[in-house]
């Protein structure tokens, strides 16, 4: 799926067919099976994002694939190895590719096939929020928004399984009753609205779980304002996403009075900063697939679509209150 100017994602992406290059030395020739449509691939789509491929380009940053063929001077791989992407921009919406070895990650492939497809991004993502900013131990709370969100989903899992506490918020919609029950049934502690942030039976919440130390937002805006009243003195927020394009709006007694820390986190930048550290890279995915065999992580409530219905998927990750990730099938 390429395009070749930045735009409306359904206007600009074109299904083309293209010769697969002749395979270099280093290179794995890779057979695409699954690749999930990201907000960030619309937003590099649309121009917005702060990385972008030169164009023309081909969409997607995340996906799994089965390795076809390998250069005389590949090592690490072999035909018939899953792998994803080891870094953002691959290009992951395509049937087939040839790839530099260094650009790929190998996964298990006995873990189902949608789950090694949202590896890479989301997981990762909340592994990584989870474990630098707080030293959480079994028992803390984590609060964040966006909790159905492919990062949410992924945090009320892991933090369930190390024994952490999750208060998710989310937006009041018509179907909330279904939502609250879905992600009760991934593991988390409490669901509410961000209409319930401020209403006082929260601190009925606070009678059976500590205070968070850790909050996670993903939105900006009134949203954050919110969340850090519920936390406690000298926890953080770390902010990796802003849906509602608003800024976060702090109010000063909670730096001067309660001493709370704001950070940020990108994936990406998590992924440059330790290309040198496979052991990380290796630890976490290794952590990730685990708790994926065990049942304890599964991928988000996906929608599958194939390649050639890509139009109807681009267009339908774009609509609000959908909670569903689109999955096209190469």
């Amino acid at each position: 799926l390429l395009y070749e100017r930045h735009g409306e994602p359904a206007a600009v992406v074109q299904l083309k067919d293209l010769e697969v290059p002749k395979l270099g030395d280093c290179d794995v020739h890779v057979k695409m099976l699954a690749a999930p449509i990201n907000p960030a691939d619309i937003n590099v789509i649309q121009g917005t994002y702060p990385l972008l491929p030169p164009l023309p380009a081909v969409g997607g940053n995340e996906g799994v694939g089965e390795v076809l063929e390998v250069g005389r001077r590949v090592t690490a791989l072999k035909p018939g190895d899953w792998v994803i992407p080891a870094d953002a921009g691959l290009g992951t919406w395509r049937t087939q590719g040839a790839f530099p070895e260094e650009m790929l990650l190998k996964v298990p492939s006995d873990i189902p096939v949608l789950c090694a497809a949202t590896l890479s991004v989301n997981p990762c993502t909340a592994f990584r929020v989870l474990a630098d900013f707080e030293s959480l131990a079994p028992g803390d709370s984590v609060i964040q928004n966006a909790a159905n969100s492919g990062v949410g989903q992924a945090v009320i899992q892991i933090a369930r399984a190390l024994g952490i506490k999750t208060i998710n918020v989310v937006r009041d919609r018509p179907d909330l009753p279904k939502l609250v029950e879905r992600l009760m049934a991934l593991g988390a502690d409490h669901v509410v609205t961000e209409e319930m942030l401020r209403k006082p039976e929260m601190k009925d919440i606070f009678k059976s779980i500590p205070r968070p130390r850790l909050a996670l937002n993903c939105v900006g805006g009134k949203s954050t304002t919110e969340m850090l009243r519920h936390l406690q003195p000298k926890g953080t927020m770390v902010t990796y996403g802003g849906m509602a394009k608003q800024p976060v709006m702090v109010p000063v007694s909670a730096f001067i009075f309660r001493d709370v820390r704001l950070r940020g986190f990108w994936m990406t930048q998590w992924r440059k900063d330790h290309a040198q550290d496979q052991e990380s890279v290796a630890a976490m995915m290794d952590a990730l697939c685990q708790l994926i065999r065990r049942g304890q992580l599964t991928a988000p409530a996906c929608t599958e679509v194939p390649l050639q219905d890509y139009r109807a998927a681009l267009e339908a990750s774009m609509k609000p209150f959908v909670s569903s990730k689109q999955i096209l099938l190469l």
